[in-house]
């Protein structure tokens, strides 16, 4: 394989993180020196014999997905460097927006977020860049990966060519698309081609404007020499692709291959075939089974497109976790929030370790292209300790002024978390009762106004949770002056679909009985930035002077740990808790709900954990906590926990249907 080369060394030198080691910038350096600066780069379509030319010659790519927001940045190098250790010349990743510009106008690129250290990481691993920017990117991320600020104005027509959209877009994309410009194969870096939006086809409006104002932008800031392509399912090819771009598509190992082959080619009469997205796993939705493709299933049809001449990406080839509040969600007849693993059953693990799966595919990629010397690297050392009693804190009530210390916002009606300019985490409703309710009385959201879950407290006693979908009820009874709090919890906005509008908090009024609730003070909490700033001095007026004995949510709990200094990753298991957020030294784990399942363990890289001082563990328990409040940690993950049988993808000849729950609905 070629040597990638990387743009402008001045580039480098003004983009390298302070992690960036000197013997590292220094091979950079030498790679740089090394391109010959008479020598033509490309990558092109051969129509005439079906194929791509990478400067000339045939080339075909076998890529995988990863993303380097799922992954912590002292781990990037390890997961590309075993990527192109099992054969793959390429990766393909997506830049979701969301991450990059929290806040309108406020871009971050620094970090986990920083993507010029990591398009050098892929260029030192000798991979080639499929970029897919979006703006819109599904991946099972937030929204996917469009700003909820964006529905700050609520009559905004996402992913359409309304000029209130149009004008994010452009903006954003003046501020990323330079920045990827160097780094085009052409100008010496390794992005080989670039796709337009993500399986807009999809989407269900079938806006063309909107395409072609987004190609015409990418083309007149990246130029005319870059592949652009589009990918879809094959239900979406006929609204997704344009004449303007090349078209590809995704599919499973199940499907049909020569059946779906033969329908792209409606769409790209001529030209390599590509699969963008062939699955090698699938995802897991909280209270479902955890999904398993086993490996001849993936091999086989692999090793048939590979015959074909067909490039192929999988997705995912390592899916890595959902940390903090990224998860996003989808809505099949329900709602249904996205796990915090997304360990998809890839080839290489959550914890980047090498898996079965990744050593058939290695296999049968050795029969098409030559594979790197040198054996896969043994998976990283693992270690488990425990169990660790917490302790209790306090109740998230206790701790509102620090968690809201602007106050509230007050309206005679609820407003969402995007109308308060609240994008992820919590917001406390707050009123009180205008009458006295002496019996029990049934306590609802008209609409299906709760997005997503509500937890409802009355006096400072827990009463229990309302969510969405769900038809689970309350009954309350109350006098005068009674305080009603209710915590309502996004638990990710809908990444999949025709409605990316997915406003949180509560949309209508709740109602107690016949009685309209009105007059509300809204909190947006920051819940992350007292977790981040803990320091048990200055809250110690704030802790709970009297335990409770049988503690509900939602309450703080804690405890610092110390670990050897030859230990290495594990996962967080937490038997008997019901629902919550974990950070370890102030960084936010993500969700755990161990009482729905299927995930019971949260991975726990090695780099968050400190050796010779303490470590901190906090959690906010939501509904109960367990008699004995511990947890402990594991050396194996337990993804699979539901009180069902995990569902098996089952290997189906070409002919037969496809059985497989949403496996068209793509990403």
């Amino acid at each position: 394989m070629a040597n990638l080369g990387n743009p402008r060394c001045a580039l480098v030198a003004q983009q390298t993180p302070p992690w960036l080691s000197f013997p590292l910038l220094l091979l950079l350096l030498l790679l740089l020196t090394q391109a010959d600066p008479g020598t033509r780069r490309s990558f092109v379509v051969d129509r005439d014999n079906d194929r791509f030319l990478l400067d000339g010659a045939p080339f075909r790519y076998v890529s995988g997905s990863l993303h380097y927001f799922r992954v912590p940045p002292v781990l990037w190098a390890d997961r590309l460097n075993k990527m192109r250790m099992s054969g793959l010349n390429a990766i393909q990743f997506y830049v979701p927006w969301n991450y990059h510009e929290p806040e309108r106008g406020v871009y971050n690129f620094e970090g986990s977020r920083d993507l010029i250290a990591f398009l050098t990481e892929a260029s030192l691993a000798n991979l080639y860049v499929i970029l897919r920017p979006g703006p819109y990117i599904c991946a099972e991320w937030e929204m996917g990966g469009l700003p909820a600020w964006l529905l700050q104005n609520p009559k905004i027509r996402l992913r359409t060519s309304d000029p209130l959209f149009l004008e994010a877009v452009d903006s954003w994309f003046k501020v990323l698309l330079p920045k990827i410009y160097p780094w085009l194969y052409h100008n010496g870096g390794n992005i080989i081609s670039i796709q337009v939006e993500n399986e807009y086809g999809s989407f269900g409006v079938c806006d063309t404007s909107y395409m072609k104002h987004l190609t015409g932008l990418f083309r007149t800031i990246l130029g005319k020499e870059i592949l652009l392509f589009t990918t879809d399912g094959p239900e979406g090819l006929q609204c997704g692709s344009l004449q303007e771009l090349y078209t590809t598509v995704d599919f499973g190992p199940a499907d049909n291959i020569s059946k779906i082959f033969a329908l792209l080619r409606k769409y790209e009469p001529r030209g390599p075939m590509v699969n963008s997205e062939y699955y090698t796993g699938w995802l897991d939705y909280w209270g479902q089974n955890h999904s398993v493709r086993p490996a001849p299933a993936v091999t086989k049809s692999l090793e048939k497109m590979l015959s074909l001449g067909a490039s192929v990406n999988m997705y995912m080839f390592h899916g890595g976790t959902n940390f903090g509040y990224w998860n996003g969600a989808d809505e099949k007849g329900r709602f249904l929030p996205i796990t915090t693993s997304y360990d998809y059953d890839a080839p290489i693990s959550e914890a980047g370790d090498p898996t079965p799966k990744l050593f058939a595919i290695r296999n049968v990629i050795s029969k098409f292209q030559e594979i790197p010397l040198g054996p896969l690297p043994p998976p990283s050392p693992k270690m488990k300790f425990g169990p660790l009693t917490l302790r209790l804190i306090g109740d998230l009530l206790g701790f509102l002024d620090i968690l809201c210390p602007q106050g509230p916002v007050h309206s005679i009606l609820p407003l969402t978390f995007e109308a308060i300019k609240q994008d992820h985490g919590f917001v406390l409703y707050q009123t009180v009762l205008t009458v006295t309710i002496a019996e029990l009385t049934e306590f609802w959201v008209p609409k299906n106004g709760i997005h997503d879950r509500a937890y409802v407290i009355l006096d400072g006693v827990f009463q229990g949770v309302l969510e969405r979908d769900m038809k689970n009820k309350l009954f309350l009874t109350g006098k005068v002056g009674t305080k009603l709090d209710i915590v309502v919890e996004n638990m990710g906005r809908l990444s999949f679909g025709s409605n990316c509008s997915d406003f949180k908090g509560l949309l209508e009024p709740p109602v107690l009985g016949d009685l309209i609730l009105t007059n509300w003070l809204m909190y947006p909490l920051n819940v992350d930035k007292l977790v981040k700033w803990w320091i048990p001095l200055q809250l110690k007026n704030k802790l709970n002077s009297r335990p409770l004995p049988s503690p509900s949510g939602p309450v703080f709990f804690s405890t610092t740990f110390s670990i050897l200094s030859s230990g290495g990753d594990t996962f967080l298991y937490l038997p008997g808790w019901t629902k919550g957020q974990v950070w370890i030294n102030g960084f936010n784990l993500g969700r755990y709900w161990t009482k729905r399942g299927p995930q019971e363990t949260l991975y726990v890289p090695r780099p968050l954990l400190n050796q010779g001082v303490s470590n901190k563990i906090i959690l906010l328990e939501l509904e109960n906590v367990p008699a004995k409040p511990q947890i402990q940690f594991l050396d194996t993950p337990i993804l699979n926990s539901t009180s069902h049988k995990t569902f098996i993808y089952s290997l189906l000849t070409d002919t037969q249907s496809v059985p497989e729950p949403m496996e068209l609905s793509g990403h």
